[in-house]
């Protein structure tokens, strides 16, 4: 629904923090039913880091909250003359003055939202001062540590001038069969127990994984030179729950409860649980990217995240590449503003992440993301950006995982680690519950981790498809997928008609994720991309990494034109341009797309 407002209502070349974009916030028929992983919203508008869609999805309560008031989906046009937050209720909407909220971090608006509004169960989305600045790498929050984070919706919040949105509902969804929802949601809770990926969410959050990453060289570090860091242990969820993990929250109606929130300080200055904890890829990027093996140092680096609203994979990648540029001369001291900023220093890292978020000094050609700062930099700048479309690569390492070169490169909104399965999901050694998935969608002949050929492709389309189907239905992926999760193709496809009533089967729901992916590529052709942007950062294939399990692994040019030859085929688009062909829209029910 994002991707068709989007097309229908914002003109070819349309300025991405322009009044002519459009953005929207959309649920799916399953938000609010009583089962975990369905409390989630897709926004998406044209990506000002980009040029090309953007797309980004959120957890928490306001979803389910913006259903129980009665709204699907709320699409938003035009700018305001002034500073305003959206305010819903029970089948109501009126837009009021925010001007008193305007620079406020996003606790204390979220604060003086519900005191004016006179109710503590409203539920906040909104931007911070980074959005307000259109900082290109601005996210929008809500409950202050739930972030719509990668792809700049936050600058396109703020160019609106939309401070917030508020929901309050005391309604709620109507199931065509709650018997069945209800069978699905105690079968998710109760084998918890028996998936081991599940269970080490739940104890440790997203940051269960940053030991195994670095076992196997995936530790994205010091810019992605190497894929181990050796102060690995200190940023990991056991040290977490260890030191300051203070407890476990969740999303409404779910039982995983995987989100951490955490309490310490760093030199003084306090970390509010209010803000919740740094996951697995803020571990990485504002940690292990930059050399910072400091947990409060990158707990206090998630908090000043989520006041400010700016996404924390964009900042600690960008970051890392300045420091980078630093140790290689690019950047002075009279560039940084007299900060060393060292490969290792916390105290640089938070001096700089403080400069983006107030867009003073470097931080003001940073906040943009480090594609837009190598180029303004220029003297060899470019050499240490590792993007994809001006998308920050996020902490899952395509050298390790080989399907996700080919997916980073081909996904339309840049590199994304939440987009497909990853390979590990699809070799001999996956476990009996994973491959019986993975066949559910075709997939049935794994193959080893880091080889790059025909069936990896295949894996990356269609575990795209069930992947683009997820956030279509917005299905929390770390409850449903194809691969380790709770609950895979066939509950999810139960699910859906269980709410509905539409008899959906599993090739019904990988058909609506691929008309999903067809539908945003769609989008990206008419904005002139083609083929040339589907490719990795030169780092990936010219540099092998260093150190560790993935010692001298690299991607090789070569590889990656293949299988763009095989996706494109077994996609059904063109191998020139990579568009997605006439033929297949319109088998797809999208003609009026091409």
């Amino acid at each position: 629904m994002g991707a068709y407002y989007l097309l229908k209502h914002t003109p070819p070349g349309a300025d991405p923090l322009g009044p002519e974009n459009t953005l929207s916030f959309m649920l799916s028929p399953t938000t609010g039913a009583p089962v975990s992983g369905q409390s989630r919203c897709t926004a998406t508008a044209k990506s000002p880091l980009s040029g090309l869609i953007g797309d980004s999805q959120a957890g928490g309560f306001w979803p389910a909250q913006l259903k129980f008031a009665g709204f699907d989906g709320i699409v938003i046009t035009g700018r305001s003359a002034q500073p305003v937050y959206l305010w819903i209720r029970d089948g109501a909407a009126e837009l009021r003055d925010a001007r008193h909220l305007w620079g406020m971090i996003t606790g204390d608006a979220e604060a003086a939202i519900k005191a004016e509004l006179g109710d503590p169960k409203i539920e906040v989305a909104q931007i911070g001062p980074a959005g307000e600045r259109l900082a290109k790498l601005a996210c929008i929050v809500n409950m202050s540590n739930r972030s719509h984070g990668r792809t700049g919706m936050g600058a396109v919040m703020g160019s609106k001038n939309l401070k917030a949105i508020a929901v309050r509902g005391r309604g709620r969804i109507s199931m065509a069969d709650p018997q069945a929802v209800t069978r699905l949601a105690r079968q998710a809770a109760a084998t918890i127990p028996d998936y081991p990926d599940m269970q080490g969410l739940q104890d440790y959050g997203t940051a269960s994984v940053v030991n195994y990453q670095d076992m196997a060289g995936g530790l994205p570090t010091r810019n992605y030179t190497s894929g181990t860091f050796e102060l690995a242990e200190a940023l990991s969820g056991e040290t977490m729950k260890d030191t300051i993990l203070k407890e476990n929250d969740t999303c409404y109606a779910c039982s995983v409860r995987c989100k951490r929130v955490v309490e310490t300080e760093y030199r003084g200055i306090k970390v509010d649980p209010q803000y919740g904890g740094p996951e697995y890829e803020t571990l990485g990027t504002l940690g292990s990217y930059c050399a910072v093996g400091d947990l409060q140092a990158v707990a206090l680096a998630n908090q000043m995240c989520a006041q400010a609203g700016f996404d924390t994979i964009g900042a600690g990648a960008t970051i890392a590449f300045a420091m980078e540029c630093f140790e290689r001369g690019i950047l002075t001291t009279a560039d940084t503003g007299g900060i060393e900023l060292r490969f290792g220093s916390a105290d640089a890292m938070l001096a700089t992440l403080d400069l983006m978020i107030r867009r003073e000094g470097l931080g003001d050609l940073l906040a943009d993301g480090s594609a837009h700062a190598a180029r303004a930099i220029g003297r060899g700048a470019d050499a240490c950006a590792v993007t994809v479309k001006d998308t920050e690569l996020p902490a899952h390492m395509p050298q390790v995982k080989r399907s996700l070169a080919l997916v980073y490169a081909v996904n339309p909104f840049g590199a994304d680690h939440q987009s497909s399965e990853h390979d590990p999901g699809y070799t001999a050694e996956a476990s009996d519950y994973s491959l019986r998935r993975m066949a559910e969608i075709g997939l049935t002949d794994p193959q080893p981790d880091r080889v790059m050929n025909r069936e990896k492709a295949k894996l990356a389309l269609l575990t795209m498809f069930n992947y683009s189907f997820m956030d279509t239905a917005n299905l929390c992926q770390f409850v449903y997928g194809p691969a380790w999760q709770l609950l895979g193709p066939a509950e999810m496809a139960a699910l859906t008609s269980a709410v509905t009533g539409w008899p959906l089967t599993v090739p019904d729901i990988q058909e609506i994720g691929e008309r999903r992916l067809n539908l945003t590529r769609a989008f990206n052709a008419r904005e002139g991309a083609g083929r040339e942007l589907d490719t990795l950062p030169p780092r990936l294939f010219d540099e092998p990494l260093k150190g560790g399990a993935s010692d001298g692994l690299r991607v090789t040019r070569e590889e990656l034109s293949q299988a763009l030859d095989d996706y494109y085929e077994l996609a059904g688009w063109d191998k020139t341009t990579g568009a997605p062909t006439r033929a297949k829209l319109e088998a797809l029910g999208l003609g009026w797309a091409a």
